[in-house]
């Protein structure tokens, strides 16, 4: 599968967006792999929160609401789905189908949730692509 990949320049200096970017790898289902970017705020033992957005945004989306939820002591997690963000994009659109979406949330959750359970917020096609993965269904 070719992807693209924005450059990190361009994430440099966002208004209200100063957090760390941290990155999984995910299965392309084409013999390769996909970047998959997420934020992972607040302290690793905390109650954690996964916010995920929908279409055309990104993790910016959720910028003002991570500093609230730190503070009141959880732990937030914020994937870029495949295709947004900082996260590769997939060169073809029909190489980015919902499973390639939930398997990034999935990958996401696996290495950052490993047996937690977390409070989840979905935005618009989130709520169809991911929930299934993190659910473990």
């Amino acid at each position: 599968m070719e992807t693209l990949r924005t450059p990190d320049d361009r994430f440099v200096d966002l208004p209200d967006f100063a957090f760390a970017p941290n990155y999984a790898e995910v299965d392309d289902s084409d013999a390769g792999s996909l970047r998959v970017h997420y934020l992972d705020e607040g302290p690793s033992g905390a109650p954690p929160i996964v916010l995920l957005h929908g279409e055309p945004t990104w993790s910016y989306l959720y910028r003002h609401m991570i500093g609230p939820l730190t503070a009141a002591g959880h732990r937030v997690i914020v994937p870029d789905l495949v295709g947004f963000g900082r996260s590769d994009k997939p060169v073809e659109r029909s190489d980015t189908p919902i499973p390639a979406l939930s398997a990034g949330c999935g990958s996401c959750s696996s290495t950052t949730l490993p047996s937690m359970r977390c409070w989840l917020w979905v935005h618009q096609l989130a709520a169809d692509s991911a929930v299934a993965s993190l659910s473990g269904a």
